[in-house]
């Protein structure tokens, strides 16, 4: 009973709230007002132009790497309770990202044309 109560409170409040908004509120749709907002910049061209295969290769690079991070991060928080052979796994995983790092620049994909 007191949820029907409150729910229906909130819808009555939620509704009356537009309502009077709508009452209130000035109508001036301008040209500006109606552009989607695009980080204070204005809107050049369409949005819907073609990326570079460079974009995307980029993009994809950044989240492996940016994934890989989240195995980092655990175990630099308890590195102290590891014994060594967990410090040398750890030393072959970063020695395994350096390498996929040194892959990717030789192959040009972080080179932006």
């Amino acid at each position: 009973m007191n949820l029907a109560i409150f729910a229906g409170l909130s819808l009555a409040v939620g509704g009356g709230l537009l309502l009077v908004a709508s009452w209130v509120s000035p109508r001036r749709p301008l040209r500006e007002k109606l552009d989607p907002y695009e980080c204070g910049a204005p809107l050049l061209d369409s949005s819907r132009h073609r990326h570079t295969i460079q974009f995307y290769m980029v993009a994809i690079v950044f989240m492996l790497f940016d994934i890989e991070v989240v195995f980092l991060i655990p175990w630099g928080v308890v590195f102290r309770s590891f014994p060594v052979p967990g410090l040398i796994e750890m030393g072959l995983f970063v020695a395994v990202l350096a390498f996929a790092l040194l892959y990717v620049y030789r192959r040009g994909i972080l080179d932006w044309k």
